[in-house]
């Protein structure tokens, strides 16, 4: 049955509500189980021996000491991973970035992995087996990897016939730049860096692998997507896809770095070497030196205006460095850069540049923070020059309905501009500011991603419903869905329970990803519920032995229409399910759909620091969001993803980033040396939810959880520079950064 997925404006009962998260009691109880929390009868314990070298040739791999320690039961190396892939480019770069092959690319790319009794007696094995590196030379830095000298990461990469650390130039815009800057009375040209970070999540990478004998497979792991993971795996091992059964654990923060498999397909090599379970579970040092940050940057901004603050041209040649494999990040980063913004003449470079550092995964709006550094921070510059304030200067150029995006498409109904005046309202702009202290601003744009999404709606004979989703819930997905499937129905919140299935149970779900978990399975449990109430409808039929167009459906009741009926007293869902057994079986609703126009997401911030000029140190001493969410399914949730990713953004801004030495070795490999920020680091974060209705969701609903990490390193750079008196440039702004600018300007 087709369904409509167009906007339908209608009151909501169940919407909107702030009800309680179904998974409060089992999180806060210590009965939520995680990736680490799995257990199988007879299970070993797996690690993995990581290169000490940030470029090497790996010339021999010696495991006979290892082999014969008692308690080892597998070792395995690349060559137990046999190139599978069919020459699928992505899939070689997944399963070389799990284990080296021939080379070490970076400073923790693994070369081997044991399966041991214990982790004492698998810890005693790595230190058994001896490798024989031959260095090469390295590079870390993205301009470095540019340059015509510069090591090559990868032979297979190419520019103009030659081998290449640039992996891909994507370019975007439109309109004839050269001609638009001939127009401005003003130009400023800025160059930026931002470093490295990690998403920080609590809970590292885990899972648990056990191949039988048979090529069947299970496993369990903490992902943002275990049907992708499912893709990943039997592809690297050769495994029949339906004969490996992935279960999601709940999960301890992901925030786009558990998109990417890395330790999985070891553990399922080692289970099936071992004929035995394999736990593994990555220690954080691990977790940083050897999974997926985000990337590095360098980038050229150019804006161009007239006096009155109209944008005549706009540039950026972005720089990303991928880490050791092509990736899209740069790509992205071009994408995004000008998204905000209604301009008649625009150009945006991304490179992808490789370099000897991890594997570079998503985090959170991927791309799209560096970037807004870069040029929101122009947007000031532009701003000032002319004399025009930040804001208004925004709200003059501020892209709208029928705006030709920089990347292309034509917007729909878009949030910017509601967003930037409701900024101009608020009362966090009026407040006074006192000495050393300064206030920011920044927009932040995301594209959001729908997909391929599938669920199942059962009606228990109680009459509570059960929905099976295959996204997995990485912000509050569970609570939202329960709420749009009570909505649906016309029931009780807590009559409705929703439960994330296995791949076993479900058609493929696309993994958690581009903020499509609300929207996408949101649209697909609207269509299950729909149909449920169709099969609800036909049983009350028959039950009254009328014609079912004679049934309406209504408020969780079918009632019979017209006065012939007048003498048939309502049915509720209860009273149908329990009758179900009579009337044609059990009771359920079904739906599949790719979920396509996810409706893009605009959010502006506000954001008050105080910098101390003898110390450099920076407080942020308020902070405001304000989002367009499309329709926000339970406040509460989103305005923590709200909170959440202004967090982030304010330790990316001020603290995070990764240190590597001239070895080319990560220095800082824990949380005592990366430091993310503490509740004593944070203020109370102010959040605003504005609603227009994305017109392709019959809820109106957009993607929240990307967004407001956006605009954060733009917000506290705008400030930090007002409060400090001289322009940063490089993120993060550290008070050590912070205290040479100051000193530089001085001098």
């Amino acid at each position: 049955m087709g369904h409509d997925t167009n906007y339908q404006d209608r009151e909501f009962k169940t919407i909107g509500t702030r009800v309680k998260r179904p998974d409060g009691i089992d999180k806060v109880t210590g009965r939520a189980k995680y990736g680490a929390d799995a257990f199988a009868p007879g299970q070993l314990v797996g690690k993995v021996l990581r290169s000490p070298h940030a470029h090497a040739i790996i010339q021999k791999i010696d495991i006979s000491k290892a082999e014969k320690l008692a308690g080892v039961k597998a070792i395995i190396t690349s060559a137990d991973l046999p190139d599978l892939t069919g020459s699928n480019r992505g899939m070689t770069d997944i399963l070389e970035n799990c284990m080296a092959r021939g080379r070490a690319l970076y400073h923790g790319h693994a070369v081997a992995a044991v399966a041991a009794i214990d982790e004492q007696t698998a810890k005693q094995a790595l230190k058994l087996i001896k490798v024989t590196y031959k260095l090469l030379p390295h590079v870390t830095d993205v301009d470095e990897a540019m340059l015509p000298d510069a090591p090559i990461i990868q032979d297979f990469v190419l520019q103009d016939g030659k081998p290449s650390n640039i992996a891909g130039i994507s370019t975007f815009g439109h309109g004839d730049v050269d001609a638009g800057f001939a127009e401005a009375d003003v130009i400023v040209e800025k160059s930026y860096k931002t470093e490295q970070t990690h998403q920080g999540y609590i809970e590292p990478h885990a899972c648990l692998a056990n191949v039988s004998s048979d090529g069947s497979g299970e496993l369990w792991v903490t992902t943002q997507g275990h049907f992708s993971f499912r893709v990943v795996c039997s592809t690297l091992l050769g495994l029949d896809m339906a004969k490996l059964k992935v279960t999601s654990s709940e999960i301890g923060g992901g925030f786009g770095g558990k998109t990417h498999v890395w330790t999985e397909p070891l553990a399922l090599a080692l289970s099936r070497k071992a004929n035995r379970p394999v736990k593994l579970v990555m220690t954080r040092d691990e977790v940083f030196k050897a999974s997926g940050p985000t990337s590095s940057t360098s980038m050229d901004i150019k804006i161009g205006a007239k006096k009155d603050g109209t944008i005549t041209a706009a540039t950026a040649i972005l720089r990303y460095q991928d880490g050791a494999f092509p990736g899209i990040w740069g790509m992205l980063g071009a994408m995004t850069a000008y998204a905000c913004y209604d301009l008649k003449n625009v150009k945006t470079v991304g490179h992808d540049v490789l370099v000897n550092r991890p594997k570079v995964a998503a985090y959170r709006a991927p791309s799209a923070p560096m970037a807004a550094f870069g040029v929101e921070s122009t947007m000031d510059l532009v701003a000032n020059e002319i004399g025009m304030s930040p804001l208004d200067f925004r709200i003059k150029n501020a892209a709208k309905e029928g705006t030709q995006a920089s990347y292309g498409p034509v917007y729909g109904p878009i949030g910017i501009g509601p967003t930037l005046e409701a900024v101009k309202k608020h009362p966090h702009m009026r407040a006074k500011l006192k000495k050393n202290q300064g206030r920011g601003m920044a927009c932040g744009f995301w594209f959001n991603f729908g997909g391929q999404t599938c669920v199942d709606l059962n009606i228990g004979p109680d009459g509570t419903v059960s929905l099976t989703i295959g996204t997995i819930d990485v912000g509050g997905s569970r609570a939202s869905l329960s709420l749009i499937v009570a909505e649906e129905l016309g029931i009780p919140y807590d009559q409705v329970r929703t439960n994330i299935g296995d791949t076993a149970s479900l058609g493929h779900n696309d993994t958690t990803e581009g903020s499509r978990g609300t929207f996408s399975s949101g649209m697909a449990a609207i269509f299950a519920a729909r149909d449920a109430v169709g099969v609800l409808r036909e049983r009350a039929a028959k039950m009254w032995d009328i014609p079912v167009d004679d049934v309406v459906w209504a408020d969780g009741v079918a009632t019979a229409t017209g006065a012939k009926h007048s003498n048939l007293p309502p049915l509720t869902l209860a009273d149908i399910a329990a009758k179900a057994a009579s009337t044609g079986g059990p009771i359920a609703g079904h739906n599949e759909v790719v979920a396509d126009n996810a409706g893009v997401s605009f959010a502006s911030h506000i954001c008050d620091v105080e910098v101390d000029p003898d110390t450099g140190g920076t407080k942020i001493i308020r902070y405001t969001v304000i989002q367009d969410a499309g329709k926000a399914i339970h406040p509460d949730y989103v305005e923590g993803q709200f909170q959440g990713g202004a967090a982030q953004g304010i330790g990316w801004a001020l603290n995070e980033e990764y240190i590597y030495g001239a070895d080319g070795c990560l220095q800082n490999t824990g949380f005592l040396d990366y430091r993310i920020p503490v509740c004593s680091d944070l203020p109370f974060i102010d959040t605003q939810i504005l609603e227009i209705p994305n017109p392709n969701h019959p809820y109106g609903v957009r993607g929240v959880g990307e967004t407001s990490i956006v605009p954060p390193l733009a917000a506290i750079g705008n400030a930090v520079s007002h409060a400090a008196g001289v322009r940063m440039t490089h993120i993060p702004m550290s008070a050590p950064r912070i205290l040479k600018a100051i000193d530089d300007a001085k001098a």
